[in-house]
């Protein structure tokens, strides 16, 4: 009988959620929704000295940021849910398994004190062992359970000596798994280490807790980073040694994120070098140290989306703008590839950019009016703040961008000097009062007229578009450039533009009109 697809994103909470993982998450809610499946939230704080405080609740909302809805997991039906290791351990999950491992002789118990470890691998080092391990070739001299009399060891925990419960790798077998990415991995035991699984605190290791809930929580495919790749061979043990082969998830690593020079995997340092956040929204650490996040410099949520899909993914079409239900269709594991790929810091800027202008008018106006406020300016109507929207977000990346420029809600006060030194000639001023006079004769002043009228004016003068366009913007906008002059003089009006044209006019040349 097929399984109904289930997923699980695992973070932990030491610290805020790289973009990373949320693209790790994206995948997985991706490839759940495809398959009319389930997305799950578990965090995975068996490691209590490195948690921070404030790290579940950012996972919590960045992932609602981000528009990944939870099917279970921390966050849903109530303030949490059930999925936290941490809890669980609590209700004894997990140790039943582990003295399973222990009675079948795939575990045992290590009593070695850190001093006696690093004196271990100091020796080994000296020996010429470049990376020491806890293994088969170590375990017979250590302090465990096989090393020492069953007396002894029992002795130990009657006097509850602190311990550790290390998985027992078997000598020169053969760990083979299909990875959905990579293909076959193969991996020799003599290169494993008897991993700790549990403490004698009762908490879980990872490697203890991920395989135990992913199994009690019937995961299907196990989607995470190559970082967890190493890890796949002892996971897969532990699935053969509890009995659980036959319903061991499928296993899928995803390539990382490289810098934007492709020379090693993207860091918060990049992100502060060159300018752009490297994490989904603001983090405030608990020393007060504050890092941007996407969210707080101005992108739009599915724009960020749009580009962490396509970082590591290739549809296999050129279409590069994506709604949630268009990737959700589309994606597929098969078209991840293997290789890193580069963060591209412009690229981004021009997803946003793209949402923004896919945005009606009357959406963007929304985002713009409380900017306006802020800025003081008089509320205009609606209607013109619509179309002021529309003139602006072909030139925009951000919503802050709309209003870069003020000319449209105040009258210019300093002109574009380069403007006037290049291209205000002798015959200027008498050019501009006859298009002036043009202008005021217009009936229906509306763009397309407007249009007509200076078309028809430059053209009877025998005069081309730089000896005219360039002075008219600079008296009505003070600026050497932007949007269609014929668009801006209709959303003004008629009387502000020759207002504004009066202005400028005396202003540069003290020329009364």
């Amino acid at each position: 009988m097929e399984r109904k697809v289930r997923v699980r994103f695992a973070p932990s909470p030491t610290g805020p959620l790289h973009i990373g993982g949320v693209r790790t998450a994206l995948y997985n809610y991706l490839f759940a929704k495809k398959h009319g499946g389930d997305f799950l939230l578990r965090i995975e704080d068996t490691d209590q000295t490195r948690y921070v405080k404030g790290a579940e609740d950012y996972i919590l909302e960045a992932l609602k940021w981000s528009g990944l809805t939870i099917d279970e997991g921390v966050g849903v039906g109530g303030e949490y849910g059930p999925y936290r290791q941490s809890e669980r351990k609590e209700a004894g999950i997990y140790k039943k398994y582990v003295d399973q491992l222990l009675a079948s002789g795939h575990a045992y118990y290590a009593f070695d004190t850190p001093e006696e470890l690093e004196e271990m691998r100091e020796n080994l080092k000296k020996a010429g062992v470049a990376a020491p391990q806890y293994n088969i070739n170590t375990r017979n001299s250590m302090k465990n359970s096989l090393s020492l009399s069953a007396e002894e060891v029992q002795k130990r925990l009657d006097n509850n000596e602190p311990y550790v419960v290390r998985i027992k790798i078997p000598r020169n077998e053969e760990v083979k798994f299909k990875d959905l990415i990579r293909g076959w991995v193969v991996v020799q035991t003599t290169n494993l280490d008897d991993k700790v699984l549990y403490k004698s605190d009762g908490m879980p290791t990872y490697h203890m807790a991920n395989i135990v809930d992913d199994y009690l929580m019937k995961i299907t495919h196990v989607i995470r980073g190559e970082e967890w790749l190493p890890s796949g061979p002892l996971h897969v043990l532990l699935y053969q040694y509890l009995g659980w082969e036959e319903v061991m998830p499928q296993f899928a690593h995803l390539p990382l994120i490289l810098k934007p020079d492709g020379n090693g995997k993207l860091s918060k340092r990049d992100g502060d070098r060159l300018g752009f956040p490297v994490f989904p929204i603001q983090w405030t650490s608990p020393e007060g140290e504050i890092s941007s996040g996407y969210r707080e410099s101005g992108y739009f949520p599915d724009a960020f989306i749009n580009m962490l899909a396509l970082l590591g993914w290739n549809p296999g079409t050129t279409q590069e703008i994506f709604s949630m239900e268009e990737l959700i269709q589309a994606f597929s594991l098969e078209k991840v590839g293997k290789s890193g790929s580069k963060f591209d810091p412009e690229k981004t800027r021009w997803f946003n950019a793209q949402y923004l202008r896919n945005k009606s008018n009357e959406e963007l106006a929304a985002f713009v009016k409380p900017l306006v406020a802020e800025k003081g300016f008089a509320m205009p109507s609606d209607s013109f703040l619509s179309q002021y929207c529309g003139l602006m977000k072909e030139r925009a990346v951000f919503i802050n961008d709309l209003l870069a420029e003020d000319y449209l809600f105040i009258a210019p006060t300093t002109y574009d000097e380069q403007t006037v030194n290049k291209k205000w000639k002798p015959e200027t001023p008498e050019i501009i009062k006859e298009l002036r006079t043009v202008l005021e004769n217009i009936v229906d002043f509306n763009a397309a007229n407007i249009e007509i009228a200076f078309k028809s004016f430059i053209e009877e003068k025998g005069l081309g578009f730089g000896a005219v366009l360039p002075n008219f913007r600079v008296l009505v906008t003070g600026m050497g450039m932007g949007p269609s002059m014929f668009e801006i003089c209709a959303l003004l009006g008629k009387e502000e533009t020759l207002r504004r044209i009066d202005v400028g006019m005396e202003k540069i040349l003290n020329v009364k009109m």
